[in-house]
């Protein structure tokens, strides 16, 4: 009896101590939530660390930001806001921005300068960049080439050596470990299944991959040579040269305007305000800055009840049973996008809606009920689809229920294919491990999926049947989106990735530009000129928040300390999800550096 009193009053201490630290969490977020305005003195400086990535929006977290301060990374909506208040307000001196390495997509990293641009147009403030001891790589750089002065500590990292993608390839992997793929394909460009065939990449995929990386490396010279003045030959030109990162040739050579470090940037700052060497320097971070309202920026709110909804879409699209409250990736659901499409719709004060996808694609199934939604939606209030990073296969068919398609110049789209892919593991398990199967089936084919044999000749022809017919079903929805017929469709499809500029002048959207524009031209469509946004998904309830946290933070740990840890679970991600699934999904992954 001493025994289970001891083990009762044990347990029931654990849980009043979970529950009086459940009631400090939920107590800190309160006051986290409820914190006043901040004040914010005359000549002060707004600084922003824009190294890490840039994502076109993140959900705030208070848990997160209990724990662990506020979030490092800014968003590109935060961004936007920011500025756009900062050449409002009159206490707002000037932006001083910190980058290092950035690594985000090239369409973000487009909104992202034109929102630098667009501060120095509309004030006479100044736009400082600085880097720390990182250095900047080119991402960075691109930004800063839109400010007024951009300074460097002295030997510290500068790279300016042009970009390149690496891919990677699985084949002879799978041959040692006795793993044959199973892979039927529609469209000569479908390359997803390209790391598990080959060892290189195939003709078609290299023509993309260089067409891409041209259009980012035109992207990047044509900025830098506006922002600095110098001419696009001198940028090629330094761009060939042995990368010795020399601060002092980049001053040289203009593209720097100073070596300096953090205390005499300050002092530049603190002269060009006509501050005395006694006079403090205020500054405000982008975090504080965000709790300042627009109206005391002096910004006018516009005096009307009309909304634009904005629903985020990112992620893989999969099945709503995929979906789980402790998931940390983003996905994309047909139940998630019904959810905020029906809130959406119901709401009179909403008049039109913008799709924001930034997706590579996913199972066709889903993409296909969810490109049905946005089209039933369509035919009740105007719907644009705005393309963000990127927008392929899966990403695009669900695009095609819109009425309008909007995407930026370098937004990663098309890729308009099907493939099926399982894998036949009888000689990992037989000749390797040793492992053996007895399998027991009332017809022939019942155990098709199961992955521990190969595929008949009649079942590998019913799966490419199945996946010729849902490339079909894919063209035909192109094709009446986008006003083409099937033959024109599919020769701009079999799986090809295109640019949003090469997309454009090919009839596979509507015009290039930015979320700002999509929802400028949803605006038009609803034929109002005042609007407010209203974005969705809609933050998480205390639950979702304290649980997620912690799987985001396992994760982030993960990515970091484990080498190649992207790679290990992309493979996994395609073993798992593939089996008898066809699949909309962009050309194999890659990372432009």
């Amino acid at each position: 009896m001493s025994f289970f009193k001891t083990l009762f009053a044990s347990v029931l201490g654990t849980f009043l101590a979970l529950f009086l630290i459940l009631l400090v969490l939920i107590a800190g977020l309160m006051s986290s939530s409820s914190q006043p305005e901040p004040y914010l003195q005359e000549k002060t400086v707004l600084t922003i660390d824009l190294s890490g990535t840039i994502p076109a929006r993140t959900i705030q977290d208070p848990l997160q930001e209990l724990l662990s301060g506020p979030q490092r990374s800014v968003s590109l909506e935060r961004l936007k806001e920011s500025l756009e208040k900062a050449a409002a307000d009159d206490r707002i001196a000037g932006v001083w921005i910190t980058a290092s390495r950035i690594t985000t997509s090239w369409s973000t990293l487009e909104s992202a300068r034109d929102y630098l641009k667009q501060f120095r147009e509309e004030s006479d403030k100044f736009l400082y960049f600085t880097t720390n001891d990182i250095g900047m790589n080119e991402s960075a750089y691109f930004l800063a080439s839109a400010a007024d002065s951009i300074f460097f500590p002295p030997e510290t990292y500068f790279e300016f050596n042009g970009f390149a993608i690496q891919t990677s390839y699985y084949s002879e992997l799978l041959d040692k470990i006795g793993i044959d793929p199973e892979i039927i394909r529609a469209g000569s460009y479908k390359s997803a299944v390209e790391p598990f065939l080959r060892t290189d990449s195939s003709p078609e995929n290299r023509e993309q991959l260089t067409a891409i990386l041209n259009s980012v490396s035109d992207t990047f010279r044509n900025a830098v040579s506006s922002g600095r003045g110098l001419p696009p030959e001198q940028i090629d030109r330094q761009l060939n040269e042995l990368p010795e990162n020399s601060i002092e040739y980049a001053l040289e050579t203009g593209l720097i305007d100073g070596i300096a470090y953090r205390h005499e940037v300050e002092q530049i700052i603190q002269e060009r305000l006509q501050l005395g060497e006694k006079d403090e320097l205020h500054t405000t971070s982008i975090a504080r800055y965000s709790r300042v309202s627009a109206s005391s920026a002096g910004l006018s709110e516009p005096s009307t009840d009309n909304r634009i909804a904005v629903i985020h879409a990112s992620g893989m699209i999969v099945p709503s049973s995929i979906e789980t409250p402790f998931r940390s990736e983003p996905i994309i659901t047909d139940r998630n996008i019904r959810e905020s499409l029906e809130d959406a719709l119901e709401n009179d004060q909403v008049k039109s809606i913008v799709i924001h996808i930034d997706s590579g694609g996913g199972a066709t199934s889903t993409s296909e009920l969810i490109y049905k939604q946005i089209r039933e939606a369509a035919k009740k209030k105007p719907v644009v689809a705005y393309l963000g990073n990127v927008a392929a296969s899966g990403g695009y068919y669900i695009a095609m229920g819109a009425n309008q398609v909007i995407s930026s110049p370098n937004t990663i789209t098309g890729s308009i294919g099907v493939y099926n892919m399982m894998f036949n593991t009888s000689s990992l398990y037989n000749d390797h491990l040793g492992v053996f199967f007895e399998t027991f089936k009332t017809h022939d084919h019942a155990d098709m999926s199961m992955m521990t044999r190969p595929l008949t000749d009649g079942e590998r022809m019913a799966v490419r049947r199945r996946v010729e017919s849902t490339y079909e079903r894919f063209l035909d929805i192109v094709s009446e989106s986008r006003g083409m017929n099937r033959n024109e469709v599919h020769e701009v499809a079999q799986g090809r990735v295109w640019t949003g500029q090469d997309a454009s002048q090919r009839g596979l959207v509507d015009q290039l530009g930015d979320l700002q524009e999509a929802v400028v031209r949803a605006a038009e469509l609803a034929e109002i000129e005042e609007y407010r946004l209203l974005s969705y998904p809609k933050p998480k309830d205390l639950f979702q928040v304290l649980f997620q946290s912690a799987d985001a933070s396992v994760r982030s740990w993960l990515s970091d300390t484990i080498p190649f840890y992207g790679e290990h679970k992309q493979v996994e991600d395609l073993v798992r999800h593939h089996a008898n699934r066809n699949w909309a999904v962009m050309p194999v992954k890659f990372h432009i550096q």
